[in-house]
C-alpha cells in the first residue's frame, strides 16, 4: 500500500536544529541504528523512556509501510568511566562486585534487558549485534584512521587526533554546535594525559593493564575497543557508510555521537546519518532519578508495585501511556499522580474503544471521520508527536461516546474507518497490548483456567524453592498483562 507515499514527515534534526522533511536515502527504504544498553547493571527507566520513543518511531516507519533495518547495539565491552582508571571500568568492577566473570554479567543483565522490553510491548530490532562480537571491524576501523592520518599510536592505545580532524576543514563539535576553540581551551586530560598528543583526543583503542579482564590481541598489543568505536563499527556494517536515521539519549550527543560523526566523517569522507534525534530526560517527582539521593525506581518495581513512590502496581499499558504523553524531546517528569491520571486516562480511552461493537450505523455521518483521521497521521508526521496524537485519540474515543448516546450519526463506511484508525494507532504504533473487546466469556474462562493452572505451577515452584521459575512465571505473565497478588488466602491476579 505504501502509506508513505502519501504522508510528510517532518523530523527533528539535532544536525539542523530543525524538523527537516524526511526523505530516505533508498526510496521505501530506512536505515535506522539506535544506542543500546550498556549490560553492566540493570536497565533504568530512563533507557525504557528513549528505547520506547524509538520503537514508537520504528512502529510508525513500519505503519507507513517502509522497510526498516533498525540495528540496536549491545555495549559488552570495556567501558570506562570517565576518569580512565581500569579499576573502574563498569564491567569489572561490577564483576568483581558480585563475584562473576565479566561476561556472566553480561548475560545476566542482558536477560534483564529483554525481559524489560518484552514487558512493555517492545517490537525487537532487526538486528542486535554486540561490541565483543565486532572486535575485528573495530581494529580494523582503528588501522583505516591510522592510515589516513585522523589516529595515532601511543604506548599500546591508539587515540583519534581531533587536531588533525579540524586542520582538514572538518568540524568536531558540529552536532552538539559546540565550538572548538573553546573545546580545546576547557578540555581537562581525563583519561592519560601523557600518553595523548591533546586532551580533546578520544580513545580509539585502549591498551589493558595486567589488572583488566577483558581483553583483545590488536595490531598494538592486547587490550580493548573504546566506547565510540563500537557504534561507528556495527553502524557501518549493517546499515552501509551513510544512513537514516541515529538516535539515542540525549546525554550521548556529547561526547559519544559526535565522537560517531567524526570517526565516520574521516574515514569515508561524508557525515555518515542524514538524521540525528535525541530523547530527552526523564525525572521522577520533578527531580533527577540517581541512586544516591534515593529518588530511583526500576521498571518492574515500578509494574509490581514494590517501591516506596507509587500507591500501586501499574500494568505496562498505563506505563507506556503515561510516557507518551509527553514528547520525545520533552523532559518527562513520573509520579504518583500522573500515573494514577494516565490510568484512569487510558481506561477511558478504552471503555470507548469497546463500544465500538456496539454501534449502530446510519446513512448519514455528522461526524467528519476522514478529517480527523488525517489528524491522526499529522501528529506523527510532525515529529512523532505523541502528545498530540493521543489527544486525536481523545476526540475518537469522543465520536464512539455521541454516536453511542444517539447525539451524532455514522455511516458503516466511517464506523469501518474509525474503528481500524484507532486500532492502528493504539496498538499498532503506540504499542499497546489489545483487549480482548469479543465480551466471549468462554475466552475469559478459559483465560482464567490457565492463569490458575500457572498459579499452581508456580506455588509448587516455591515449594521446591525453585525461585528462579516461580519468578520467571510471574514476570511472564506481567508481561502480558495480569498481575500476581501474594496474600495471607492465598495468589490472586488482576488483568
Amino acid at each position: 500500500m505504501e502509506l508513505y507515499k502519501n504522508q510528510a514527515l517532518k523530523i527533528y534534526n539535532t544536525l539542523t536544529g530543525e524538523k527537516d522533511t524526511f526523505t530516505p536515502i533508498h526510496l521505501g527504504n530506512i536505515g535506522m541504528y539506535v544506542c543500546g544498553p550498556t549490560v553492566y547493571s540493570n536497565v533504568h527507566l530512563g533507557n525504557i523512556r528513549t528505547f520506547m520513543s524509538f520503537d514508537v518511531i520504528y512502529r510508525y516507519l513500519l505503519h507507513l509501510d517502509y522497510k526498516v533495518r533498525y540495528v540496536r547495539n549491545i555495549t559488552d565491552a570495556g567501558h570506562l568511566t570517565d576518569d580512565g582508571d581500569v579499576a573502574n571500568d563498569r564491567f569489572v568492577k561490577q564483576s568483581r562486585l558480585e563475584k562473576l566473570e565479566p561476561m556472566e554479567i553480561v548475560q545476566k543483565y542482558t536477560v534483564d534487558f529483554h525481559k524489560v522490553l518484552d514487558a512493555f510491548n517492545f517490537l525487537p530490532p532487526t538486528i542486535e549485534p554486540t561490541a565483543t562480537g565486532h572486535i575485528l571491524e573495530q581494529i580494523e576501523l582503528t588501522q583505516k584512521l591510522i592510515e589516513l592520518g585522523f589516529a595515532y599510536e601511543s604506548n599500546g592505545s591508539v587515540y583519534f587526533d581531533v587536531f588533525a580532524y579540524n586542520a582538514k576543514g572538518l568540524n568536531y563539535g558540529a552536532l552538539s554546535n559546540r565550538n572548538i576553540d573553546e573545546l580545546f581551551a576547557n578540555t581537562r586530560d581525563l583519561d592519560g594525559q601523557t600518553e595523548k598528543k591533546n586532551p580533546q583526543d578520544f580513545a580509539l583503542w585502549k591498551n589493558a593493564s595486567p589488572a583488566h579482564i577483558m581483553r583483545w590481541n590488536s595490531p598494538w598489543g592486547e587490550g580493548f575497543p573504546g566506547w565510540h568505536l563500537e557504534c561507528t563499527a556495527m553502524s557501518t556494517k549493517y546499515l552501509g557508510e551513510t544512513f537514516d536515521i541515529h538516535g539515542g539519549g540525549m546525554d550521548l550527543k556529547f561526547p559519544h555521537h559526535e565522537c560517531e560523526v567524526a570517526q565516520g566523517t574521516a574515514c569515508n569522507g561524508h557525515s555518515p546519518v542524514n538524521f540525528w534525534m535525541h530523547t530527552n530526560m526523564l525525572t521522577m517527582n520533578g527531580l533527577r532519578m540517581s541512586k544516591s539521593t534515593g529518588n530511583y525506581i526500576l521498571p518492574m518495581e515500578l509494574l509490581s508495585g514494590e517501591n516506596s513512590f507509587f500507591e500501586k502496581s501499574f500494568e505496562p499499558n498505563i506505563v507506556r501511556f503515561c510516557f507518551l504523553q509527553a514528547h520525545y524531546r520533552s523532559v518527562l517528569d513520573i509520579s504518583n499522580d500522573a500515573m494514577v491520571a494516565s490510568e484512569k486516562g487510558y481506561n477511558r480511552l478504552m471503555e470507548a474503544y469497546k463500544l465500538l461493537g456496539n454501534l449502530k450505523t446510519s446513512t448519514t455521518s455528522t461526524i467528519a471521520i476522514a478529517s480527523w483521521k488525517q489528524s491522526c497521521y499529522d501528529a506523527m508526521n510532525d515529529d512523532f508527536n505523541t502528545p498530540i496524537l493521543i489527544a486525536q485519540l481523545f476526540e475518537g474515543a469522543r465520536f464512539i461516546n455521541v454516536v453511542n448516546d444517539g447525539s451524532a450519526t455514522i455511516t458503516a463506511e466511517d464506523l469501518q474507518d474509525l474503528s481500524t484508525t484507532l486500532s492502528h494507532f493504539i496498538f499498532d504504533v503506540l504499542g499497546m497490548t489489545n483487549p480482548d473487546i469479543s465480551g466471549n466469556s468462554n475466552s475469559t474462562e478459559k483465560l482464567k483456567g490457565v492463569v490458575e493452572m500457572l498459579i499452581e505451577m508456580r506455588n509448587q515452584a516455591r515449594a521446591n524453592k525453585n525461585f528462579a521459575l516461580s519468578d520467571e512465571i510471574r514476570d511472564k505473565l506481567l508481561a502480558l498483562g495480569i498481575q500476581l497478588k501474594d496474600g495471607k488466602e492465598g495468589t490472586t491476579f488482576t488483568t
